[in-house]
């Protein structure tokens, strides 16, 4: 998943003499493009994961440093390289703190290195990894699309990924995602993926139907769990208006299988979005994975009528409250206790509702037979409101 600073510094150390001084954390950090600065201006122009490149002729003073340090840090860069040994000859020890709190890679070059080579080099670097992300994107589309047909996408990948391994989905999304312009929305994907550190040729990104998808390779739950939690946790520090929601998909254990995960993912985030969480595993969900894989919805909601309709009627004409006293009758397993302690209400009159529930609904509610039908009604409205 795009050329990151692991990647350059495996082509630079020795054809650059390129040294890593502080931000490891930012390692996996993916570069969209090579920018020369000598100033901050430019810096408010960019999308995201640019690598800033420098040799300090226009900051002078340690206060200049960490100025550019911060705009970098605002505007999502990948990483500062510093062509050291004209203009600067230490680098500061402040500068470095700063990096390192910050995820901020910060690397220099020495000052005999022809920085015009080095930009070119990393440049087409980015160029041809962006290609064949786009063309990785494309053949995992073709895998949550036509599963069935794997011709078009399982020859494409194999050369990428354990095709024979797991594989995971995640969609992130927040707030007017879709409505966004392309731009806006280009800018964020970048600025994303700078927060997913620690995931480079395991994965994919990309935007798909509405969202954002990282499809994960042979890599475990437990993983991608701390790796979400470091996505959100940076965007939050360095994206504080963004509320990104996360809906993680069931593992499964080839490629084929791959729409399966996206499916229940889809799920997961909706109900991330519904119910104001940051994650949501699909697998963590209990009954609303069922519901939410049933593809005829108008099944469901002809259940939750037929089981509800009429006491909804009965409390339209007389205010009685009998749904939600079955809802809680229900959920307390039947106690009478637990549902006049619930709704603050005697358990006589307690009593006195269940029983005229009991007439409206021709059930006794005794048996769990009886009792499930109106429960998974309650699971499916539960279900509609979030909708």
């Amino acid at each position: 998943m795009s050329f990151t600073i692991q990647d350059m510094m495996l082509t630079a150390e020795n054809r650059y003499e390129m040294k890593f001084l502080a931000g490891k954390n930012g390692w996996s950090n993916s570069i969209s493009w090579v920018h020369l600065l000598e100033d901050t201006t430019i810096i408010q122009n960019f999308w995201g994961k640019e690598l800033a490149v420098t040799t300090g002729l226009g900051f002078p003073e340690k206060e200049d440093w960490m100025h550019l340090a911060q705009q970098l840090n605002r505007y999502h860069a990948s990483g500062l390289v510093i062509n050291a040994g004209q203009y600067i000859y230490e680098v500061p020890e402040e500068l470095k703190a700063y990096c390192d709190e910050n995820d901020l890679p910060l690397l220099t070059v020495p000052w005999e290195v022809h920085l015009s080579d080095m930009i070119k080099d990393f440049s087409i670097h980015v160029f041809l990894q962006d290609t064949t992300d786009e063309q990785i994107a494309s053949a995992l589309i073709a895998a949550i699309e036509t599963p069935d047909n794997q011709d078009a996408y399982r020859k494409d990948l194999l050369q990428y990924f354990d095709v024979d391994g797991s594989f995971q989905v995640l969609l992130m999304t927040c707030e007017g995602l879709d409505s966004m312009d392309t731009v806006e929305r280009k800018k964020l994907s970048y600025r994303i993926q700078v927060y997913l550190e620690d995931i480079t040729h395991n994965g994919s990104f990309f935007y798909y139907n509405s969202d954002f998808v990282l499809v994960a390779n042979a890599l475990s739950e437990e993983y991608l769990c701390r790796l979400v939690e470091g996505a959100i946790k940076r965007g939050k520090r360095r994206m504080p208006g963004l509320q990104l929601c996360v809906g993680i998909g069931s593992r499964c254990m080839d490629i084929s299988q791959l729409s399966v995960s996206y499916q229940r993912a889809k799920a997961a985030a909706h109900i991330a979005m519904t119910q104001k969480k940051q994650v949501v595993k699909f697998d963590d969900c209990g009954l609303f994975r069922l519901l939410y894989m049933v593809k005829d919805k108008e099944i469901l909601k002809e259940m939750e009528t037929e089981c509800l309709a009429a006491l909804e009627e009965y409390d339209r004409r007389y205010h009685a409250g009998y749904v939600e006293t079955l809802q809680s009758y229900l959920k307390h397993n039947g106690s009478i206790q637990a549902v006049a302690a619930e709704l603050y209400t005697h358990r006589n009159t307690v009593l006195y509702r269940i029983g005229n529930i009991r007439k409206i609904l021709g059930n006794e509610l005794k048996t769990p037979e009886e009792r499930l039908p109106y429960q998974i009604a309650f699971y499916i409205r539960n279900m509609h409101e979030q909708i």
